[in-house]
């Protein structure tokens, strides 16, 4: 495809900025993401404009033309300003060369030209800019051929990559996240050079290095992504424990899978199907406990008993170290993480509907995302053996739809509580209530009772009675 001299820019408020940068006699461009999103079709609402001169004046000219005045957020320590207008973020700032002190990546900023804004940026993809100046709006402005490592799908940086990735590592990470999003290849000296550069990552805010990740895991085939940072080194500097899963042991024989890699696997599996993030990072921890597990066992092989309960109580470490949110969220892939084994377990044995019912109770209104995790993780290099293991878990889903709709147990409470125990019995608070409420609540789960009050009533009577204590 040939370069196109000129891009259109249909949306006024283009118009309205260049008309400001004309009077103020400023050079100015849109640049960056936005540019590049525009060349790949994608839908973009970041904007970036770069002025040749003082980004800030431009930015409070615009703000007074929008009435927005009391809108625009200005960061002078930076020389940017920013402005949210209709479904936009805009961001002024003006043409500026950077240099880096090797501890750390906030740069030593001096006002610069074109050519020096464009040098400072981490991809020729996101150094091309379109003018919007009357005179010559819409004019591509392409000093690195980003338009054609764009056609390339090649991801190269306008300048020596070993400099750039050493001035600021964050660019490092944004590549890696570019090649997964875009399914773009990093070009060789660049990929060299992350390999390189891979500890200079220490030197980034934990908040920074987990804003990458996540885009990396809700890219379409999060594994690739993955799979650069593992290569180049970055991964053992900011996800140690993802990177002990890797290799494959043997003994007598027998060896197990590669966790590693099934753990991509099952990632991008279950990535076809949903994009909720923390489904995802419980896809990604499912497995997080197996090399602590990994035990061999002479007439079984490798085993790694345990590894659910353990991952389930690695899960709020791993979350505070990368700065995630130590929330119900956190409480969401730990609860998936401990759960994961159980649906699997129900298709090696004899499908109970007490066992049905415990999974239905414990998994709650996470049950469908712990069933589509549950499916994501059957993997296997043997078809036959993967089309096995479909089948059987078709009737383990087949037969939680059956037994939630009998039993209408998810989420129930025991229909007895603490307060009718102690009144019933004539007894104050003491360990008899939590006896009898958990006796009740495992009759139920088991079958022994139906989830009815007037059952639920008879059988802490019994239990009442059976630990000493007599009806008032």
């Amino acid at each position: 495809m040939k370069k196109p001299t000129n891009i259109a820019l249909n949306d006024e408020i283009f118009k309205l900025i260049g008309q400001k940068a004309d009077e103020l006699k400023l050079d100015t461009y849109v640049i960056g993401g936005y540019v590049r999103d525009i060349l790949l079709g994608r839908d973009s609402k970041d904007i970036d404009i770069m002025s040749v001169g003082h980004g800030i004046t431009l930015a409070e000219s615009v703000a007074h033309q929008l009435g927005l005045e009391d809108k625009l957020v200005v960061y002078k320590n930076f020389g940017t300003a920013l402005i949210n207008y209709k479904e936009y973020v805009i961001e002024f700032v003006g043409a500026r060369k950077e240099s880096y002190r090797s501890e750390s990546r906030k740069p030593i900023v001096e006002d610069g030209s074109l050519q020096d804004d464009v040098n400072r940026r981490d991809f020729t993809i996101n150094a091309m800019a379109i003018s919007i100046n009357k005179d010559s709006f819409g004019k591509l402005v392409d000093l690195h051929d980003g338009w054609n490592d764009l056609q390339q799908k090649l991801l190269r940086t306008p300048l020596d990559p070993d400099i750039t990735y050493a001035d600021d590592p964050l660019r490092m990470l944004r590549g890696i996240r570019f090649s997964s999003q875009l399914d773009f290849m990093i070009e060789q000296d660049s990929l060299d050079a992350i390999s390189k550069n891979a500890e200079r990552v220490k030197i980034l805010s934990k908040e920074r290095i987990v804003d990458e990740l996540n885009k990396i895991i809700l890219s379409p085939v999060p594994s690739k992504g993955f799979k650069l940072l593992y290569k180049t080194g970055i991964l053992g500097f900011v996800f140690p424990e993802m990177v002990a899963l890797a290799g494959v042991e043997k003994q007598n024989g027998k060896s197990h899978k590669d966790n590693f890699f099934h753990t991509l696997q099952v990632l991008d599996n279950l990535s076809e199907h949903t994009n909720n993030l923390w489904l995802r990072w419980a896809a990604i921890l499912h497995d997080i406990a197996k090399p602590a597990t990994k035990k061999f066992e002479e007439g079984s092989g490798w085993t790694f008993h345990g590894h659910e309960d353990l991952g389930a109580r690695m899960v709020p470490g791993i979350f505070k170290r990368l700065s995630l949110p130590l929330n119900e969220k956190m409480k969401y892939v730990q609860k998936l993480v401990a759960l994961h084994l159980r649906p699997i377990a129900l298709t090696k044995e004899n499908i109970t509907d007490s066992a049905v019912r415990r999974l239905i109770f414990e998994a709650g209104d996470d049950l469908e995302d712990l069933m589509m995790l549950c499916n994501a993780d059957i993997t296997s290099k043997n078809p036959v053996k993967v089309k096995k293991y479909m089948a059987n878990f078709q009737l383990v889903k087949e037969k939680v739809v059956t037994v939630e709709e009998k039993d209408r147990i998810r989420n129930f409470q025991p229909p007895v509580t603490g307060e009718m125990i102690m009144k019933i019995f004539g007894i104050g608070p003491s360990k008899y209530i939590g006896e009898i409420k958990t006796a009740v609540k495992d009759a139920i789960l088991d079958g022994i009772i139906e989830n009815d009050p007037d059952q639920a009533f008879q059988f802490m009577i019994e239990t009442g009675k059976k630990l000493g204590l007599t009806q008032q």
